[in-house]
C-alpha cells in the first residue's frame, strides 16, 4: 500500500510541533499590502502582518497560491511513489481549492482534493485527522469518509467587534457599514460546511459577553469534546482567560489558543476570534 501524504494551505490552523510530528505540507498564501506582495509564513509573520495591516492605505488583498507552486509541492509529494490527500479552506471563501483541483489535472499521478469546508483551526482538525489515519495505514477512501463524517460534527463560532476590515472588503454595503459603525455593532458569524453566516448582531461587551457565555454552556452539553481551538487577532491575554473557563466544564478537553493567520486577519479585523470544535 502507498503512503499517503497530506498537504493544506496556510489558512489552516496548526502548531509547529504538530506539523513536524505528522509530516503536514503548508502551502502558503499570499497577501499584497500597498503594492507588495508577501508570501504567508515565509516573509511575513502573523505579528508583523497586523502592524503593516494597520499603516496600509488600503485593506490588503490575499491570493491562493499559484498553480505552478501546486504542482511544484505535488510532485515532490509523489517522488517516492505516495499518494498525495490536499485538504484545502471552504471554496465559499477562496479559490485556494479550486486552484489545487487545477493543477492535480496537471499531474500523472495520484492525487486527491478535498474541500474541507472551513478554515483556521476547524480545517486544522481535519487535517490532523487525515494525517493520523495516513499514519496509522488506513487507506484513502477510509480517510475521506472519515473527513465527511467530523464535517457534520463540527463547530466554528466567531465574533467579529470591529466591521472596519469587512467594510473595507465590500462584505457590507456602504449605508449598513455606516450604521453599524455609528452603532457599535458587532457580529457573530457561525460556520457550517461550506457555509457562512451572521447567526446574531448586537452591540457592545455585553453581546461579547453573551456570546462566550452561550458557548461554555454549548461545550459543556455537548459531549465527547476532545479537541478545541480559539484563534484570534490581537487579544491573547481574553482568549487565554476563555480557555480556562471553557477547561473549566471540560477539563479533558485539549485546547489550542493561537493567533490567526493573515488570511482571516485581513477579513475579520481587529479583535475577532472563533471557537471551534467537533464531537467524536
Amino acid at each position: 500500500m502507498p503512503n499517503i501524504k497530506v498537504i493544506t494551505d496556510s489558512s489552516v490552523q496548526l502548531s509547529p510541533e504538530e506539523i513536524e510530528k505528522y509530516g503536514i505540507t503548508v502551502v502558503p498564501l499570499s497577501i499584497t499590502i500597498d503594492d507588495k506582495t508577501y508570501v504567508d509564513g515565509e516573509d511575513i509573520t502573523r505579528k508583523d502582518f497586523i502592524q503593516k495591516m494597520d499603516n496600509a492605505k488600503e485593506l490588503p488583498k490575499t491570493s491562493q497560491p499559484a498553480i505552478g507552486r501546486f504542482v511544484d509541492e505535488f510532485k515532490k509529494l509523489a517522488a517516492d511513489g505516495s499518494q498525495v490527500l490536499g485538504i484545502f479552506m471552504a471554496k465559499c471563501l477562496s479559490g485556494t481549492v479550486d486552484a489545487a483541483r487545477q493543477a492535480s489535472e496537471l499531474v500523472d499521478f495520484d492525487v486527491t482534493i478535498f474541500d474541507s469546508g472551513y478554515t483556521d483551526r476547524a480545517m486544522g482538525f481535519e487535517v490532523l485527522e487525515a494525517a493520523k489515519m495516513a499514519q496509522a495505514d488506513k487507506n484513502l477512501d477510509e480517510i475521506i469518509a472519515r473527513l465527511k463524517q467530523m464535517q457534520e460534527q463540527m463547530h466554528l463560532e466567531m465574533m467579529v467587534p470591529d466591521l472596519t476590515n469587512i467594510i473595507k472588503g465590500g462584505r457590507l454595503g456602504a449605508l449598513a457599514g455606516r450604521v453599524a459603525t455609528l452603532l457599535n455593532i458587532r457580529l457573530f458569524l457561525e460556520m457550517t460546511t461550506n457555509v457562512l453566516n451572521i447567526k446574531a448582531k448586537g452591540r457592545g461587551k455585553k453581546f461579547t459577553k453573551k456570546f462566550n457565555q452561550d458557548l461554555i454552556e454549548q461545550v459543556k452539553n455537548t459531549p465527547n469534546i476532545k479537541h478545541l481551538g480559539i484563534s484570534y487577532v490581537d487579544t491573547p491575554d481574553d482568549m487565554e482567560d476563555l480557555a480556562n473557563e471553557l477547561k473549566k466544564v471540560n477539563p479533558n478537553m485539549d485546547i489550542l489558543v493561537q493567533e490567526t493567520s493573515p488570511i482571516i486577519i485581513t477579513h475579520a479585523g481587529h479583535g475577532a476570534y472563533a471557537v471551534m470544535f467537533y464531537s467524536e
